[in-house]
């Protein structure tokens, strides 16, 4: 069991944009055919460039909201924007992008390994610094 004032926060693994606090609830997200949960603590106007993953992502919004789009490239006329309580699910290999408004904490449950592959590898944040 873990209440909210046990999430240990740290800052964000290199494949997100820095800015954004993440909080490992249970597994490990880089154990391959395993079940892990993360949130991430994300300020206002975070921006996830368009990406994807290789297992289903299940997506709860803790608070704040946090818009998402389907599709190769950004487009922000697309994004709906989800409220607290509400939940997503992006199919394994679907391009997504993702916003903030206000500070939003979202809670991800899936299979590991958890990859991101940016569409634009030039957005990677991981491999290339802006």
């Amino acid at each position: 069991m873990i209440a909210p004032e046990d999430i240990k926060w740290e800052q964000c693994p290199p494949f997100l944009p820095p800015g954004g606090l993440c909080a490992t609830i249970e597994g490990n997200p880089q154990t391959p055919n395993a079940l892990f949960t993360i949130r991430s603590k994300l300020p206002d106007n975070y921006k996830i460039p368009a990406h994807y993953h290789p297992t289903d992502e299940h997506i709860t919004v803790i608070s704040g909201t946090f818009k998402m789009g389907l599709g190769k490239k950004v487009d922000e006329k697309s994004m709906r924007a989800m409220a607290a309580g509400s939940f997503m699910v992006m199919p394994k290999d679907t391009p997504h992008f993702a916003s903030t408004s206000g500070e939003t904490i979202v809670q991800v449950h899936a299979m590991g390994p958890m990859i991101f592959t940016y569409v634009n590898p030039e957005e990677d944040p991981g491999t290339h610094k802006k």
